[in-house]
């Protein structure tokens, strides 16, 4: 959102003129299972710069509680996933009465939500207790099974799930593919912002480096600025026009103190007694615009230069794990789900797919939009085999 915006959103809030906000807050309750964590994420004060009371009590009202009215709970319908493109699925299926199975690989629920959204962006415990009205309202929720593991996909279909929403995201790191990636020291940003929700990092020494220019690479830099390092340096290999991190986390970031260093790349990662002690880097220079439309970084010969690091920490993105999927299932060029356009639905019959596991890594609200769209799919999916069975049992019947 541009800056006037949220300068004039502000100054209407200070001024009392707040029923806007509240309308807004008032449809987002209505349409989206998890309404405080998507505010809190997509409407959060270091963005917004309203002050974190204000917010919060504005939240106050937005929470709520479900009833589905069970019209064909003989239905059933298996969601692999519980990010926000799953959860919003199995939300909008049960409104319809389907009879929903979330399936989880992880012991905690939220996808990426819960996993890699920062505390200091999303409070902890939030989602739990939306994810927990989602619970008392009927859906069942299964945690630490692991699709192409405990069960497959045909399994489901088998097992008498009439149909299977595949949501599980892209969460496997892409690797920088240089000398050193597996020192001690050197670890994926989505696994760090995974172990420091969990508690598991008491703090970080020395300098830290980020690899990237994403969302993911300033949320990392941010976090890690948290746990008490001595500096905190960005690494990215384009300028800083061509970052594609949202503005305002690029300025935010600044404003952290991290120190950035463009058109630099690694080209080896440098140990000391099996640990990362430095990353060898080139200097860039931008020729033409490549297929992502942004200047193609350049190597300039000779420019090599060391960077001391104590953590080495690589965002530079993510794509979907689909070792589990079956044959029947056709893959993109770019390692995402094929699906067709209009309904979602996968090569395979019964089995459909969206968020970032069709799409590549992208924002909340448009996972939450490919939930919508696959649980409208899906339910006329299943109308038209319901209303099939019921003409095939009607023909034997008459055939008695």
């Amino acid at each position: 959102m541009p800056e006037i915006l949220l300068s004039l959103r502000k100054i209407a809030i200070e001024e009392g003129y707040s029923q806007g906000f509240e309308k807004a807050l008032k449809m987002i309750k209505e349409k989206i299972p998890f309404p405080s964590t998507f505010c809190w994420v997509c409407l959060h004060p270091d963005r917004t710069k309203i002050d974190a009371t204000q917010v919060t009590n504005f939240l106050k009202g937005v929470t709520t509680d479900y009833e589905y009215e069970r019209k064909t709970p003989e239905v059933k319908v298996a969601i692999v996933g519980s990010g926000p493109a799953g959860l919003t699925a199995a939300h909008e299926l049960a409104k319809k009465g389907y009879s929903i199975t979330v399936f989880e690989s992880f012991p905690e629920l939220g996808g990426m939500l819960s996993k890699c959204i920062p505390k200091y962006r999303l409070p902890k415990g939030l989602l739990d207790t939306e994810i927990r009205r989602l619970k008392d309202s009927g859906i069942d929720f299964k945690t630490e099974i692991t699709v192409g593991k405990d069960l497959t996909l045909n399994k489901l279909l088998q097992g008498g799930y009439r149909a299977v929403f595949v949501a599980t995201g892209a969460h496997k790191s892409r690797r920088l593919q240089v000398e050193g990636e597996d020192l001690e020291g050197v670890i994926y940003a989505l696994d760090f912002l995974r172990e420091v929700n969990l508690g598991k990092y008491a703090g970080l020494k020395g300098n830290i480096v980020v690899v990237g220019g994403g969302n993911t690479a300033m949320d990392t830099a941010i976090t890690a600025c948290r746990l008490g390092p001595k500096e905190v340096h960005i690494l990215y290999r384009r300028s800083k026009e061509e970052m594609p991190a949202n503005p305002w986390k690029v300025k935010e970031t600044e404003e952290k103190s991290v120190k950035f260093q463009f058109l630099v790349a690694p080209r080896r990662i440098i140990g000391k007694e099996g640990r990362v002690a430095a990353i060898e880097c080139i200097r860039m220079e931008l020729g033409e615009p490549d297929e992502s439309g942004r200047r193609r970084p350049i190597p300039v010969e000779g420019s090599e230069f060391l960077v001391e690091a104590d953590t080495l920490i690589l965002a530079i993105g993510e794509t979907p794990d689909l070792s589990f999927l079956p044959k029947e299932i056709d893959v993109t060029e770019k390692n995402t789900v094929a699906v067709y356009l209009f309904t979602m639905e996968t090569t395979k019959e019964g089995i459909f797919a969206g968020g970032d596991v069709v799409s590549g890594p992208a924002t909340v609200v448009e996972a939450i939009v490919a939930g919508k769209r696959a649980a409208e799919s899906i339910d006329g999916y299943l109308r038209s085999k319901i209303r099939s069975d019921r003409k095939i049992k009607q023909v034997v019947d008459v055939s008695k």
